[in-house]
Formats: C-alpha cells, sequence, structure tokens
C-alpha cells in the first residue's frame, strides 16, 4: 500500500495571521525600546537639554502601542500554534518560513548594528554617558529575546514545549505592563504631568510679562502701576492670565526699578533653570537672581532692572 504525504498549501488565514504576528510584533519591539529610550533620557537628563513633559512626545503612542500589539502577538501565536499542532505540515509553510527568517535577520543586523555603535562610540574616544550604555544595552536585550525566541521556533522548540510557550507569553505580557507602570513612578502620571504643563506655561508667561515690564521701564523710566498698562494694540500684547483659573498675575511695585511677580504653582519644581532667559541680571549687591525655580502654591519672583544694562530710551520730542 503505497502512502502518499500532502503537503499544506498557505491559506488566505496562514498569511494574515503571519502577516499580523510580524506587524504586531516589529511595531511593539520599536515601541518598546523607545518607551525604555525616554525613561533612561528623563532619569539621566542631558545637561544640554531642557527637560520637557514626556507626555508631549511619543510615551503615550507607545504606551497604547504596547497594551495593544504585545496580547494581540501572543494570541496570533497562539492560533498559529494551535494550527501546526492540529497539522504538523503546516509547520513546513513558506509563510511561516520567511516570517522566521525574515525576523532573525532583522534581530542579527540590529544586534551587529548596537555593537558597532559602542565600538564606533569607544574608538572615537566619546564620553560613554550612563544614557548612552543603557540604551545600547536596552536595544541588545530586545533584539537579543527576539533572536533567541524564533531561533527555537525554527527548531519547532515551542511546538514541543506547549508549557514554556504559555509560560514565555504570560511573561512577555507581565514584563510589558511592569514597564508601562514603572513609568508612571518615574516620570509621574498623565495628571501630574499635565499639571507640570500648567506650571511650565505660568513660568512662560511670567517670563513674557517681565521683558514687556523691562520695555516699558526703558521707554518711561518708570513701572506701570498695573499690568494692564502693558496691553499694547500695535503689537498685539496683552498680559496673559493664569491658563488653569483665568486669573491674572500679581504684580507689586517695589522700588523704582524693582517689582515682584506673583503665581500659584500646582507643583514644586527644584530646577532653576528650566525655561530660563537672563532679562533682568542680578542687582550688584547679588541680592536678586533671575532663578524660576518654585514650590509648590503661591510663589513671588522679585526682579530688579540693571540701567546699566538696560538704560533708558532716549526719545526725540518733535516741535
Amino acid at each position: 500500500m503505497e502512502s502518499t504525504t500532502t503537503r499544506a498549501g498557505v491559506t488566505a488565514k496562514d498569511f494574515f495571521l503571519w502577516a499580523g504576528a510580524m506587524i504586531a510584533l516589529y511595531w511593539s519591539a520599536v515601541a518598546f525600546m523607545f518607551l525604555l529610550f525616554n525613561y533612561i533620557d528623563y532619569m539621566l537628563p542631558n545637561s544640554l537639554q531642557w527637560r520637557v513633559d514626556p507626555y508631549q512626545g511619543g510615551m503615550p503612542f507607545e504606551m497604547a502601542s504596547l497594551i495593544v500589539l504585545v496580547p494581540l502577538f501572543v494570541t496570533l501565536m497562539y492560533f498559529i500554534r494551535r494550527d501546526i499542532r492540529a497539522d504538523v505540515s503546516r509547520s513546513d509553510l513558506w509563510v511561516r518560513r520567511w516570517g522566521i527568517i525574515l525576523t532573525l535577520f532583522i534581530a542579527g543586523i540590529t544586534i551587529a548594528g548596537d555593537a558597532i555603535t559602542l565600538l564606533s562610540a569607544l574608538f572615537s574616544g566619546e564620553d560613554l554617558t550612563g544614557a548612552f550604555l543603557l540604551k545600547v544595552f536596552v536595544v541588545l536585550v530586545i533584539a537579543g529575546m527576539g533572536f533567541t525566541y524564533f531561533m527555537l521556533d525554527l527548531r519547532d522548540y515551542w511546538n514541543t514545549n506547549r508549557n514554556k510557550e504559555r509560560t514565555f507569553g504570560i511573561s512577555l505580557m507581565a514584563v510589558t505592563l511592569m514597564a508601562i507602570f514603572s513609568g508612571f513612578l518615574i516620570v509621574g502620571t498623565p495628571s501630574q504631568a499635565r499639571l507640570m504643563r500648567i506650571d511650565t506655561q505660568r513660568v512662560s508667561d511670567l517670563q513674557s510679562i517681565q521683558w514687556q515690564l523691562v520695555n516699558y521701564w526703558q521707554a518711561k523710566q518708570s513701572l506701570p502701576d498695573s499690568l494692564e498698562r502693558l496691553t499694547d494694540p500695535f503689537s498685539g500684547f496683552s498680559a496673559p492670565l493664569d491658563p488653569d483659573t483665568g486669573a491674572p498675575y500679581e504684580y507689586r511695585i517695589l522700588s523704582l526699578t524693582s517689582f515682584e511677580l506673583c503665581a500659584m504653582f500646582a507643583q514644586a519644581n527644584s530646577n532653576s533653570s528650566i525655561n530660563t532667559y537672563e532679562v533682568v541680571r542680578p542687582a550688584k549687591d547679588g541680592a536678586t537672581t533671575d532663578s524660576w525655580a518654585h514650590d509648590k502654591g503661591r510663589v513671588c519672583f522679585t526682579r530688579t532692572i540693571d540701567p546699566e544694562l538696560y538704560p533708558p530710551t532716549a526719545s526725540k520730542v518733535v516741535r
């Protein structure tokens, strides 16, 4: 009796299962990598860059991508494995072979590129900062995990070790959730980030008012009795209001060249250089600085205009 072996053909289901799994894998891997990069940049900021609200960047998209795509990848691979266990010949489908080999190729190239980047920085004498080394390590771990997983898959390891496959899937989703919730501990929750954005806008508003007060003093050799006097229809300037409450900022004249600006802040910020413009230099006794560090609650900033640095503008009267 002659036996024949029938090779399974690729169906539309097979193609889209593998296509969806590969897209979910690549997308989530890149999102996970950049999410960790954001954490590293926040914990080890570059002194040449301002610290900005991370939720204004790619973090929300990266978190959302991981929440959706990692479970999707695990689910699609479950259906693929189930079909292979029902019909062993489906392990020889060309779409499976192409998907695995392509992933191994991309992971291998990524590992090689990561090593080249590290060695290039080392040979060129660059300062290997902690942030740089951590990013190199993150890329190596993510690419290495992908390479190991699909190398084992190529050898049908997961099909013959169902319990380990299930453990890997659960662990992958657990690590993803841990990474996302760890981010809330590192950079704060979105609500905290919103408060930070509002406080940053308050500082920016006070800086803008400060500029206008200096210009007013240079033009008139006196300070306005209220912020409403700064309204200029020609330049389009009007004193900004608190972005959250809509209330005007507090302003008080201290002397001929000194004034005070106050605002209510939602959070403390000890970063005195955040968005700082040195438009008002310290008085000669060094008592006044152009720092915008603030505590939570009502905070006032005292400024003294240096007439030598910002001399009055000479005016000509036409008779």
